[in-house]
């Protein structure tokens, strides 16, 4: 897509915006007086029904309007309210991802496409479509196995979904440079970085093989787990295009009233979800991103079943144990060493004055002190301390976004399901058992273990870099005594730069004479 194209596309979502109201909606306060004076202007434009509107009701029109590719781009900028701000990321966070069926004749073309194969020779039966996303929509369908016939669920993506993003995707790199170029209280933010992060997240969302791949990664993780699963994966009928799952019977966990009915221990289900999704944070590194509760359904058994892997969030072993020690000095209030954390992991520039900054952290720990455990949210908990952060000149860190985000989306699904749900009492099974492991004398054997593995590999490698040390000491040498030479290949390349450069540069010389020339024509 040209540079004119982005610029059309972005002239194309700020119209959509204006004229559904969101414009109208955007906080004035701080605003430079040409600004205000420019939403003014442009907030007559926008249609009379929009503005009796909620702005999260204009948000939800307006993306609507745009198409897909900006279902998705609305529901990731949700998990990053560090870039629109918390209120607007609630009001993002309310987009449904739910749109119209495309034609099944579609979706079957595609699966044959992905697969090789003749559909009939891959499914017994295939029904219509039952649900529909942004990027890809499911199908209910049955395959013959040895045991006999079983129902499956069959998702399938939007045909051209992917070029659409492409061109949508260009008009967001577009904005984030003139941010990053104009605003540059924003570059802490990093908004290209993000931008490319969001072009990342829906590549491998829009890549359904990946999604089966994390489906059984979580599922070989949590395999001695009680209490939660994921939907086994038909790896037989599963392509770039199209993934084929177990079928789940069940309840949504969104449907409480079913859940009740079907004589389900809404509490233990509260405390059973928040456990899973912190032993899947801490002990794996690897969890569900996307964990709303259309997500999640409740088997007869009671066990909790997560659908939809497209959106996964990884934290590394050092990003873990900051994690935990963070919380674990909330809970004991040694905000000192919440701070020393924070300047060990890199997270808050060294130039800044470490009291300082557990100051700051003593401001958001001491009031949770003074609440019922019942009422402390630990999703609330880490968007305080963003919100700080933000004052020390702390950096974007994405995978503590998406992780802080989904906690929050979590936690509230919990307390959907028991309103007195107590985050920390639930919590301490799964956190101080890692911190005990992890954080403690154990903590020094698996250290001591990964030193060991690492001089080993060090050792391994010492004849190879003993032998590229020395040859570009030759080269070093050689350089001294018969100066710098380039191969072929490079003195070619070397000279089409030049005259490329050249013929430039006399282009620039041309533009510029004929131009005095014909300023020096009217002025005699």
């Amino acid at each position: 897509m040209s540079t004119f194209g982005a610029y059309f596309g972005l002239v194309r979502v700020g119209w959509v915006l204006v004229r559904e109201g969101v414009v109208l909606a955007l906080p004035s306060e701080g605003l430079p007086p040409s600004v205000s004076l420019a939403k003014s202007f442009v907030s007559i434009f926008a249609r009379r029904q929009a503005k009796g509107q909620t702005r999260s009701d204009r948000l939800s029109k307006a993306v609507e309007r745009l198409g897909p590719s900006y279902v998705k781009i609305g529901q990731f900028l949700a998990t990053r309210p560090d870039v629109v701000g918390i209120d607007f990321a609630n009001d993002l966070s309310q987009l449904q991802d739910s749109m119209a069926f495309f034609p099944a004749a579609a979706a079957k073309a595609n699966i044959e496409s992905s697969l090789g194969r003749p559909l009939e020779e891959l499914y017994a039966s295939f029904g219509d479509p039952i649900a529909a996303a942004s990027i890809a929509q499911v199908h209910p369908a049955e395959v013959d196995t040895p045991q006999g016939r079983k129902k499956v669920a069959v998702k399938v993506v939007r045909p051209g979904v992917r070029q659409r993003f492409a061109n949508d995707i260009e008009a967001m790199y577009l904005v984030a440079g003139l941010q990053e170029r104009f605003m540059p209280s924003s570059r802490r933010l990093r908004p290209v970085e993000v931008t490319r992060a969001l072009e990342q997240t829906t590549k491998v969302e829009m890549d359904l093989r990946l999604e089966a791949a994390a489906l059984s990664e979580i599922a070989e993780n949590t395999e001695k787990d009680e209490g939660f699963r994921v939907p086994k994966v038909d790896w037989e009928r599963t392509g770039r295009d199209v993934i084929t799952m177990e079928w789940i019977d069940g309840a949504k966990m969104s449907d409480v009233d079913a859940l009740r009915a079907a004589g389900h221990d809404l509490n233990k289900l509260a405390d059973l979800l928040i456990q899973s999704f912190l032993r899947h944070t801490l002990r794996d590194g690897f969890f569900h991103a996307d964990m709303h509760p259309g997500n999640l359904f409740v088997a007869p058994d009671g066990m909790i079943v997560a659908v939809d892997m497209g959106i996964v969030g990884r934290l590394g072993k050092k990003e873990r144990r900051f994690l935990a020690e963070i919380l674990y000095g909330f809970i004991t209030r040694d905000y000192l060493h919440v701070a020393e954390v924070h300047f060990e992991a890199g997270y808050v520039p060294a130039h800044h004055n470490m009291e300082s900054f557990a100051q700051a952290i003593r401001a958001i720990g001491e009031p949770i002190h003074g609440q019922p455990a019942e009422t402390i949210s630990m999703g609330k908990l880490l968007t305080l301390l963003f919100e700080v952060t933000e004052l020390f000149d702390m950096e974007t860190r994405p995978e503590l976004v998406m992780l802080q985000k989904t906690m929050v989306v979590v936690e509230g699904v919990a307390r959907m399901l028991n309103p007195r749900f107590n985050m920390w009492k639930a919590s301490e099974p799964v956190v101080g058992e890692w911190i005990r492991n992890n954080l403690g004398p154990k903590r020094i054997v698996t250290d001591l273990r990964d030193a060991v593995k690492a001089a080993v590999k060090l050792a391994e490698a010492v004849p190879e870099i003993a032998a590229k040390t020395e040859k570009f000491h030759h080269e070093l040498l050689n350089m001294s005594e018969n100066g710098l030479r380039f191969d072929p290949q490079t003195t070619e390349a070397i000279g089409k730069s030049e005259a490329r450069h050249s013929r430039s540069g006399r282009l620039a010389l041309w533009v510029i004479a004929l131009t005095l020339l014909y300023i020096a024509w009217h002025l005699t």
